[in-house]
């Protein structure tokens, strides 16, 4: 048996990236998905096409997960379209980086926004659905940055380190209802937005890795699917570096 077998899962900013490897992973694994995409139109389209054909219900919707009341609507649509929702994963994101000095109040605001807002927006919009069921798993995409911090990356890795305490304290709020809540950090990941830069910074990156490769999506996926599954049922409130041991 598959290990998500028959259960629904919700991932936002699915349309590339590492949350296109979740979906695709989740959906391999069993999983129905429904995905968000806001920018990427065509991408979204193309990835309901790309999922449906491996044998799940999948549907994607264009979705802002920063809008408190679009995000209530879309946990409302999901569970009225797939009967349910038992896995959440919080991976939507984006970065405007600069030093502090030249950080402007748009920058800070709209990362915290985009990558902060939007898990406690989604994560009270599905507690209602997990308490009632009394269970489900909450996945929240952190990252390195957020445990250790990056000069030119203050609101990011404000962000980031917001939704480590943030996943601690849900986990703490809803144990008792057998609802668990971790959080994954990965480090260098490589995607399409690394494909754009310099081979030999990237590889002079891979160098201070201690495993001598940067991580793909697929890393992080397979992480998010043993945090998704029953496997981890004694495990919530946890940070996961999936970062080839860059911060050991």
């Amino acid at each position: 048996m598959k290990l998500l077998e028959g259960k629904t899962a919700l991932i936002t900013g699915a349309s590339k990236g590492i949350g296109y490897g979740m979906a695709k992973k989740f959906a391999e694994q069993g999983a129905n998905i429904a995905f968000t995409y806001l920018s990427s139109v065509e991408k979204g389209e193309a990835l309901e096409k790309e999922l449906t054909a491996l044998g799940i219900k999948a549907k994607g919707y264009r979705s802002d997960a920063s809008d408190f009341a679009a995000a209530e609507a879309l946990i409302n649509d999901v569970v009225s379209d797939f009967g349910g929702l038992h896995i959440l994963v919080n991976n939507a994101g984006i970065t405007k980086d600069n030093l502090l000095m030249r950080m402007s109040e748009e920058m800070w605001d709209s990362v915290i926004d985009v990558n902060l807002k939007s898990v406690f927006n989604t994560v009270k919009a599905a507690t209602r659905t997990f308490m009632k069921q009394r269970g489900g798993s909450i996945i929240n995409l952190t990252s390195v940055v957020g445990l250790k911090g990056n000069a030119g990356q203050a609101n990011y890795a404000a962000s980031k380190a917001g939704i480590i305490g943030f996943t601690k304290s849900v986990a703490l709020e809803l144990g008792s209802r057998n609802i668990r809540c971790n959080a994954i950090a990965p480090g260098f990941i490589e995607t399409e937005m690394t494909d754009v830069l310099d081979e030999k910074t990237v590889q002079s990156w891979r160098e201070a890795i201690p495993l001598k490769r940067g991580g793909s999506p697929e890393d992080v996926a397979d992480c998010a699917i043993f945090l998704a599954s029953d496997m981890s049922s004694y495990i919530t409130g946890q940070v996961v570096q999936v970062d080839g041991g860059m911060l050991t």
